[in-house]
């Protein structure tokens, strides 16, 4: 080799080493104005008076390395309030995979005669699908899933019912709301239970006619029906911008249903949603109604695992199986989960996790599935002691360095960017929000300055308006831009 091509890769060797060193400098330049800074906007907030008894904690981490750039409080175990979601959906698309898609199975046990009666019970067995008569595809909407069942019967040739049309929800364990969970969420759509036969999200429409301020607020109707329940509502009409603080009590071991607090006179919706106490037994009540509307009878009630247990009855076993139903899969899934904060989709995911490591279906076990997960990846469990899988609990505490080191390993996976997506755009940032009593919080990723990052930020006990203080953690969280 000539001296002078030897001279020419020593001056390249000499200039990739200097550009090096200049962006290393650089980079840590960097780091240490953002940290900084983030230090500068951390005790402006702790010394705001909203948060005179609070307790604030941010952990902000390299996306790319899990190099901590900035932690305050970082392993005081705080409510993540709906932030908590993050760590489910990175741990069902861990054990689940990003294709999973629920199945519910729909046949009949009994046999069929000549004429075309089944003489025995048509059965809807519960796969654990969130999204079982939900609006929010084509494909899981109520009317298309009972054509999809029609149709089946019809293939087979039943044209009348010796039985029962019965929803099987034995998959998941009985226990359908967490612990922890308080008796004021559980009548209303955030506060559905859990159920391996679910049904157009575990939740009906209250239509509401309001009077004058302080007389009672009537219940018009309820979308869908609800012929087998009764309302009695206790709600009054409130003043102009008082909005709607009107709570559904469940019904306990009975039919019927009360409706307490207040609801402003100028709410243009004049609805709310509630939930549903038993989803199983209204699946099987609208394709019950359903084939009687089309000449099917059906010779006995719709039934469900609840409704049989009142009655000392087994849930019979499905002989043969006339279709299939799936759900979207899990990437379609978490997106609505975390977009529009959906309870009910943590909750059917945690117990689904239990079921696919094997274990006995309940929240309980699915919290120990998931705390075991990230255990042998290195994540103390003390440091997500959680009732739920959706944040609802007031009980839950996680701490924003776990929270964070969980976010980090979702880069480098095959389905970060559905994960991504489904992270809501709240001031101008990829993040999920968290947001329950006296508990203000964001998880999510942000670019400052071409370095990847996410964070974890959680305020618990403060005092004031949470519009107020969401815009001061807002200026905290400006720092990563």
């Amino acid at each position: 080799m000539k001296s002078t091509q030897v001279n020419k890769i020593r001056t390249q060797i000499i200039k990739n080493t200097l550009w090096a060193g200049l962006l290393f400098s650089t980079l840590a330049v960097q780091a240490q104005t953002l940290k900084r800074n983030l230090q500068t906007a951390m005790s402006r907030l702790q010394q705001d008076s909203q948060c005179k008894y609070a307790t604030v904690s941010l952990t902000v981490l390299d996306a790319a390395t899990g190099e901590t750039i900035f932690a305050a409080n970082p392993d005081v175990g705080l409510a993540p309030a709906s932030t908590l979601k993050t760590l489910t959906s990175v741990t069902a698309f861990n054990l689940l995979g990003a294709d999973f898609k629920f199945q519910t199975q729909f046949g009949y046990q009994g046999t069929i005669d000549a004429n075309g009666i089944l003489n025995g019970d048509v059965i809807i067995k519960g796969g654990g699908d969130p999204t079982l008569g939900s609006w929010r595809w084509a494909n899981t909407k109520e009317n298309y899933i009972l054509t999809q069942m029609v149709s089946a019967l019809n293939k087979a040739g039943i044209k009348q019912i010796n039985g029962r049309v019965i929803g099987d929800d034995s998959l998941f364990d009985t226990q359908a709301i967490p612990d922890g969970w308080i008796w004021q969420d559980l009548g209303n759509y955030y506060g559905a239970g859990a159920s391996a036969l679910c049904w157009r999200e575990n939740i009906f429409d209250i239509k509401y006619e309001t009077g004058s301020v302080g007389s009672p607020v009537k219940i018009l109707r309820t979308v869908p029906a609800m012929p087998y329940f009764n309302f009695t509502s206790e709600v009054t009409t409130s003043a102009a911008g008082s909005g709607d603080h009107s709570y559904a009590y469940l019904p306990v071991g009975n039919k019927s249903m009360y409706i307490r607090g207040a609801y402003a006179i100028d709410k243009a919706k004049r609805s709310i949603s509630v939930a549903l106490p038993d989803p199983a037994y209204d699946a099987a009540f609208r394709l019950n109604d359903t084939l009687k509307r089309l000449g099917i009878t059906v010779s006995q009630e719709p039934e469900s695992l609840i409704t049989l247990n009142a009655k000392a009855s087994s849930m019979p076993t499905m002989g043969t199986t006339l279709t299939v139903l799936y759900s979207p899969n899990l990437s379609q899934i978490v997106y609505w989960l975390n977009k529009e904060s959906i309870n009910l989709y943590a909750e059917q995911l945690l117990k689904t996790i239990a079921s696919r490591e094997g274990k006995k279906v309940s929240t309980h076990a699915g919290v120990e599935t998931v705390q075991n997960f990230w255990k042998a990846r290195g994540i103390d469990p003390n440091a997500i002691h959680i009732y739920d899988g959706s944040g609802l609990s007031p009980g839950d505490r996680i701490t924003t360095n776990a929270l964070a080191h969980i976010l980090q390993t979702a880069v480098n996976q095959t389905w970060y960017n559905s994960f991504y997506e489904s992270l809501p755009l709240y001031n101008n940032m990829h993040m999920k929000s968290g947001t329950i009593a006296d508990v203000v919080a964001y998880a999510g990723y942000q670019t400052h300055n071409g370095q990847r990052l996410c964070f974890s930020a959680i305020i618990n006990n403060y005092n004031g308006s949470t519009t107020a203080l969401r815009q001061k953690l807002f200026k905290v969280l400006d720092e990563l831009k």
